[in-house]
């Protein structure tokens, strides 16, 4: 019987709503299908990442050169710097039966949605945005006027909830993790996605 195709997960939101963490959490289990596509970007790495797992750490010059070829699933400019997904890497792992997770910003999400109309798209929000300043703050990776302009941007990012198919908060990792692993159980058993399977069984094959 022919593999079912995976499911390419887009998770997104603003900056400093714990993407990162949450998408860590949801890879910590043994039994996890996801397969992680690792994004690229241009900004420095923070302490503690590493190249080729936490992102693809290219320079400007490079970054640019892929996207004149065409390679990227998407990609954005944000705060200075480019963030990208590689397009030949989410194909593959999907045709092999494997859901894809992307963990990317707002941006780059509009354009999936464009590229891949059937991706699943969750937005992950913050429960307020005091508790989103107070996590970048937290952080201590970035000056005040960097989080003002993140800030700004969350706000006009929440505006976008609208591109998404479900809304997740993040009020808690462990709970956030326990939703969006419902729904992707659920989209596996949406009817368009699994019919095909079974009018290939009426017709024997």
């Amino acid at each position: 019987m022919q593999k079912e195709r995976g499911i390419l997960i887009v998770l997104s939101g603003p900056s400093g709503v714990g993407k990162g963490t949450v998408r860590k959490e949801l890879f910590s289990t043994p039994d996890t299908n996801y397969e992680y596509s690792i994004s690229m970007t241009t900004r420095q790495p923070r302490v503690g990442e590493v190249d080729g797992v936490d992102y693809f750490f290219q320079t400007h010059e490079n970054f640019e050169s892929l996207i004149q070829q065409g390679k990227l699933l998407e990609y954005a400019s944000y705060v200075g710097n480019y963030y990208g997904t590689p397009l030949d890497y989410v194909n593959e792992t999907l045709d092999s039966g494997r859901d894809v997770f992307l963990e990317i910003e707002v941006q780059g999400a509009a354009q999936v949605r464009e590229k891949a109309p059937n991706a699943l798209f969750i937005f992950l929000a913050p429960p307020s945005l005091s508790a989103l300043e107070e996590r970048l703050v937290g952080r201590g990776t970035e000056t005040d006027d960097v989080i003002a302009s993140r800030i700004q941007a969350a706000k006009q990012e929440l505006e976008m909830m609208n591109l998404y198919d479900y809304v997740v908060e993040n009020d808690e990792v462990t709970k956030a993790c326990d939703r969006i692993n419902a729904i992707v159980m659920a989209e596996h058993c949406r009817r368009e996605r699994v019919e095909k399977r079974y009018y290939r069984m009426l017709e024997g094959k």
